[in-house]
């Protein structure tokens, strides 16, 4: 049984998950309003959180308080991957009498309770150190170089990694050989860059197994896959001439050199990029919208394209064998569940109003929740499965507010894949109903009466997923056997019953619409009636629209008034 934690204006609390959805657990709730932030660690074993007083852990196994540390200031913490440490980041001040500078970063040993460590971080930008997943190395970034610990020793830096003006980095926490990647942007008319170092070969000029440049890149996002052998290059600029919200491009780039600019499919921006937990593929939403979605190999080639849609997030179970397409924030909370295997949706669901979306480690479940402060009313969450169907709804009381909510994580290799089930599961409570007016189409004032009379219109055209393009586009593709079988079934049961009966009476073949006119042997002519006849297929369509309610303008009543003229005029040109 999985639970997940909720962080709220009425303090910090957990519920149990599937099989009992909704019941409290035997966690001793946390009454404090003033709980800045709260922390599983990687394998859900620990749980700390900020309570404006102190910072205390939680040993989730044994459901007892284990440790307490005075850092009421507490914004940001982590665990190492392994749960030994805790780290705590408050903002940075300076000592009134001295003007020095306090340490603000602070590691604690979570089994004695001790602080390993404490020091200056004044950003909170790159504030948390980086582990491998077997902490033996640890990262931090000072004053433009990179700084490595072995073993917890953080009292001696064991090597340097020196790039000028290096502005990021990112660890990969897979290993041993550890990999470690640095961005420096690029400064007058010189390209920013991203280089790829095997840990500690850090010296000499070929010490980078990879690198990756570009011009185009005020800011890079760096992801590592889970085996650490490739990483993805996000980079957007601030502004550009296309666009003021600037330009993004996405980048490959392996450990074994190899590197790639990611073809994307439609213009504007990528709203998000997820790797498969499997390391071998992953996932871009991007486009303007409806928003295109694709997942590429690791030689950037397109797999399989979703079709468009309202999207503007991808995520994938932790088993990897599902993925989620969502289109939360400014979008109306649709979800599709696809089967990766297959490439084909298993459901859709909508969950409105959502701001956080995650995975249960179990691979089968999602909660969904609305925080504030990004909506501070109809707070709440939801759980569901990825069938469809909603298991437990729990909204807050009125004047309260919810800020968190996420599923205590398990061990990897806790849940194996299980198969898909298309069907969905029983469930006693009702789907979230739309809010009020979601579903009524804007009708213009001068059709206001008579809807029933208004050509059918869509906003968007939506492009189909690439099989079910396929199958739309090439009827004629060989059949498989099964299909064959079943067609064979259908035309012999058919046969049967057509025996006894009259054959139809053959239908009349419509003459085609727009028939090409017989040449005059006077190339002027014929041009001119072919310009005619254009004049009169618009004015035919003008009718239609005219039929079907649609108020025309005077222009094109005017229009409709010529149809006797060019009647007779293109009479006149074909007699002569």
């Amino acid at each position: 049984m999985r639970s997940k934690q909720v962080r709220g204006s009425s303090g910090i609390w957990m519920v149990n998950g599937p099989p009992n959805p909704g019941q409290q657990h035997d966690f001793a709730r946390e009454p404090s309003g003033r709980c800045k932030v709260m922390v599983f660690s990687k394998d859900g074993s620990r749980l700390a959180w900020c309570n404006g007083d102190c910072v205390k852990v939680y040993d989730t196994v044994k459901n007892e308080f284990i440790q307490e540390f005075p850092r009421p200031k507490a914004s940001c913490m982590t665990f190492s991957p392994r749960a030994s440490l805790l780290v705590t980041w408050e903002p940075y001040t300076v000592d009134k009498e001295t003007q020095a500078g306090v340490a603000n970063l602070h590691i604690y040993n979570v089994a004695s309770g001790q602080c390993v460590k404490s020091l200056i971080q004044k950003k909170v930008t790159y504030w948390s150190p980086s582990f491998s997943d077997d902490e033996k190395i640890c990262c931090r970034n000072v004053n433009n170089e990179l700084h490595f610990f072995e073993n917890g020793n953080f009292d001696e830096i064991k090597t340097k990694l020196h790039l000028q003006k290096v502005a990021g980095y990112s660890l990969s926490g897979a290993g041993p050989p550890y990999m470690v990647a640095g961005y420096v942007p690029g400064a007058k008319g010189q390209p920013s860059f991203v280089r790829v170092f095997k840990y500690p070969n850090f010296g000499g000029n070929n010490a980078a197994i990879a690198n990756r440049t570009f011009f185009k890149a005020d800011k890079v996002e760096m992801q590592w896959n889970n085996n650490g052998s490739a990483m993805l290059l996000l980079t957007t600029t601030d502004t550009s001439e296309s666009s003021y919200y600037g330009d993004q491009g996405l980048h490959y780039l392996g450990v074994n050199g190899e590197s790639s600019l990611v073809h994307l499919g439609k213009n504007g921006p990528v709203y998000h990029v997820e790797w498969s937990p499997k390391s071998t593929e992953f996932c871009v939403v991007y486009g303007f919208m409806p928003a295109k979605v694709t997942i590429y190999n690791q030689k950037t080639e397109p797999v399989f394209d979703f079709g468009t849609g309202p999207r503007n997030f991808s995520f994938y179970n932790p088993q990897g064998n599902i993925l989620a397409l969502c289109g939360f924030g400014n979008l109306r909370g649709n979800m599709e569940f696809w089967d990766v295997k297959q490439k084909k949706l298993i459901c859709q669901a909508t969950s409105p109003d959502t701001t956080s979306f995650q995975w249960c480690a179990d691979g089968e479940h999602v909660l969904t929740a609305t925080c504030a402060p990004r909506l501070r009313v109809g707070n709440g969450f939801r759980i569901w499965h990825y069938s469809g169907a909603m298991l437990h709804e729990e909204l807050t009381g009125k004047g309260e507010e919810l800020w968190e909510g996420f599923w205590c994580p398990a061990p990897t290799g806790r849940f194996p894949e299980k198969p898909i089930s298309y069907r969905q599961v029983q469930s006693e409570v009702a789907a979230p109903a739309p809010p009020p007016g979601a579903q009524k189409t804007y009708v213009p004032p001068s059709m206001r009466g008579r809807e029933g009379t208004m050509p059918s219109t869509k906003l968007h055209e939506y492009e189909l997923p690439s099989n079910m393009k396929q199958q739309a586009t090439d009827p004629n593709k060989p059949m498989s056997k099964n299909k064959k079988k079943k067609e064979a079934k259908k035309n012999r049961d058919a046969d049967k019953g057509g025996a006894n009966e009259q054959a139809p009476a053959p239908m009349a073949t419509a003459a085609p619409s727009n028939p090409a006119a017989p040449s005059t042997g006077d190339p002027e002519k014929d041009k001119k009636i072919r310009n005619l006849r254009k004049k009169l297929q618009q004015v035919e369509k003008l009718k239609e629209q005219q039929a079907a309610g649609k108020t025309l303008e005077k222009n094109q009543l005017e229009k409709l008034k010529t149809e006797d003229s060019l009647l007779e005029e293109i009479e006149a040109l074909e007699i002569s």
